[in-house]
């Protein structure tokens, strides 16, 4: 008889599936900023702040996210998340002031995002996988490129050929069509099934805490703001959310058409970044659960600003495709490789019950440092005329990162790698 698959990979697949799709929408600004910039002449910088808000509010509500997903169960919480998303993505043909963009996708969209984001498969892997930990949350974590890979190419097509009013629609339907598997597949616990999580031995009881989210989630943060490694941790992260998301996922597809590619193109580059990511951080999940992580964490950084240092050469003119293809494939298997070795030294510096909520913190300083530099980019460009500045920042921000993540664990309990 075959063996019956164990419903942890059922939940894997479901979450994959919302993280996909949420990576998706979150790539839209991209491909519309130029659009925008066109029919309603605001100025990019104005543009950018709308984005940085969405990063930003994303990034904060992680932490209360966890801990409202701690209360009142994955099924619930990610279903109202996602019917929060698609009313504000579907508003968004509507709107003819700027304000309304930073409402729209800044407040409603970054707010609902915040529930989708990287606490979510930090979450679902904590508690229903003692094996396959760090694997799992590479996979989970690869389906932000994955959704890039997917949605980006199409988005990108329907802005050129049909208008970005139609990208809106798109997403939105996406986004309420999922709310139908959420229902019917997502599980809160292994618990709730009488079963063992994938690897373990025993069935786990649950506990309901009695402290408010909102309470836990604080008293989260005070136990962090103590703690050296905790700030550590947050400092690499906020330069990892600043070279990815803020600078590369919102301003690449604009640089890209300030150097005379179109926004197809643009995007193309975005979906291979896609696929080389979801190789690099499925690999770093498993190389995670075998090395030391502050040394997996030193190279990635490491890797990344030099990468981000050559960007601008890559897109001069003379370079050729060649030069844009191989900072792709480049920069594509560093992405968020990052995810996985911070997620397993979360844990280990405040142990596996504390590590969503803490690492709901620490995903809030990704997304801070995302947030600073989509505006900052955004007002180097509208200052210079050029991305460069932006990018040799990015690059250098990264070496210093390099280094900040070896000194994690050196003080107090030990952080080996697993």
């Amino acid at each position: 008889m075959p063996r019956r698959i164990h419903p942890a990979w059922v939940v894997a697949a479901c979450t994959f599936l919302v993280l996909l799709v949420a990576a998706g929408i979150r790539a839209v600004p991209g491909v519309l900023m130029v659009p925008l910039e066109n029919e309603f002449h605001w100025p990019r910088d104005t543009i950018s702040f709308a984005v940085a808000v969405n990063i930003l509010l994303y990034g904060l509500a992680g932490p209360f996210a966890a801990a409202i997903i701690e209360r009142f169960g994955l099924r619930r919480t990610i279903s109202a998340a996602l019917a929060m998303i698609a009313a504000g993505v579907a508003l968004t043909p509507l709107m003819q002031q700027s304000w309304q963009l930073v409402l729209l996708w800044g407040v409603v969209v970054g707010s609902g995002s915040g529930v989708t984001a990287l606490v979510l498969a930090t979450t679902v892997a904590s508690r229903w996988f003692t094996a396959r930990r760090g694997l799992v949350v590479g996979v989970l974590t690869a389906s932000t490129a994955t959704g890039q890979l997917i949605f980006l190419p199409l988005l990108a097509y329907l802005s050129e050929t049909i208008g970005w009013r139609a990208v809106s629609v798109t997403i939105a339907g996406v986004a309420a069509c999922l709310i139908v598997p959420v229902l019917l597949f997502m599980r809160d616990r292994p618990s709730d099934l009488g079963i063992p999580p994938y690897g373990g031995a025993a069935v786990i009881p649950y506990m309901r805490p009695a402290v408010n989210p909102a309470v836990r989630a604080m008293r989260a943060l005070r136990t962090g703001l103590g703690s050296r490694d905790f700030w550590l941790l947050g400092g690499s992260f906020f330069v990892c959310g600043a070279s990815t998301n803020g600078l590369i996922g919102t301003h690449l597809i604009p640089a890209c058409v300030d150097a005379g590619l179109t926004i197809g193109m643009g995007a193309g580059l975005l979906a291979a970044m896609g696929v080389f990511d979801m190789v690099g951080t499925t690999l770093s999940g498993w190389l995670s659960d075998r090395w030391d992580n502050r040394m997996l964490l030193s190279w990635y950084y490491g890797l990344r600003g030099l990468s981000l240092v050559f960007l601008p050469f890559a897109l001069q003119p003379e370079m050729g495709p060649v030069a844009l293809g191989a900072f792709a494939v480049f920069y594509g298997l560093d992405w968020i490789a990052t995810v996985p070795p911070t997620v397993r030294l979360t844990a280990r510096c405040f142990g596996e019950e504390n590590a969503p909520v803490m690492f709901g913190w620490i995903a809030a300083t990704h997304q801070l440092g995302a947030a600073s530099a989509a505006w900052a980019a955004g007002l180097t460009r509208v200052g210079t005329g050029s991305y460069v500045g932006a990018f040799m920042a990015a690059g250098a921000l990264c070496l210093v990162a390099s280094i900040m993540v070896t000194f994690i664990g050196r003080q107090g309990r030990a952080v080996a790698s697993a």
